[in-house]
């Protein structure tokens, strides 16, 4: 596989990741609310909890953001030196974020502050932040993707 395909199809696997969690929480964020769910008393909070899990249901099965306001795009990337895609992971990060927003869809949270006006991609100058660890002679990578609800001004 030639370079250009590798980040092709890297590309093409992150926008998919980037989609889905804007679709799906972490299991340990499910559990987490079931457990505090089951605590509830009140019928006005036990049915805040039952529309929460109905609304993550609803969200897998219509392939729907479970959020309207999915947020600006954060990645963590733990790489390694000599990870083949170490030089293009940023561009083909950014570009996966503009696929996912329309795959998605995901809300256009990416506002260009100075020139004032939103960039319909999610994408913009410091969107999406990406935060490195880098690990020295070591060829793996490890992504993390947040989505951080609400507008940032960049």
């Amino acid at each position: 596989m030639t370079k250009e395909e590798s980040v092709k199809l890297m590309t093409d696997k992150m926008a998919k990741f980037v989609a889905y969690t804007g679709k799906k929480l972490p299991d340990d964020v499910i559990a987490k609310l079931a457990e505090l769910g089951e605590k509830e008393t009140s019928p006005l909070a036990k049915t805040l909890y039952q529309t929460m899990f109905r609304n993550q249901t609803l969200a897998v099965e219509l392939n729907r953001p479970s959020c309207q306001d999915t947020g600006v795009l954060q990645f963590w990337v733990k790489c390694g030196t000599n990870f083949p895609l170490i030089n293009e992971l940023e561009a083909l990060l950014k570009e996966a974020v503009v696929q996912a927003t329309f795959a998605a869809p995901l809300r256009h949270n990416s506002v260009e502050t100075f020139d004032e006006y939103n960039t319909k991609r999610n994408v913009g100058k410091g969107t999406p932040t990406v935060w490195w660890d880098i690990v020295p002679n070591d060829d793996h990578c490890e992504i993390y993707t947040y989505m951080a609800g609400s507008h940032i001004h960049i």
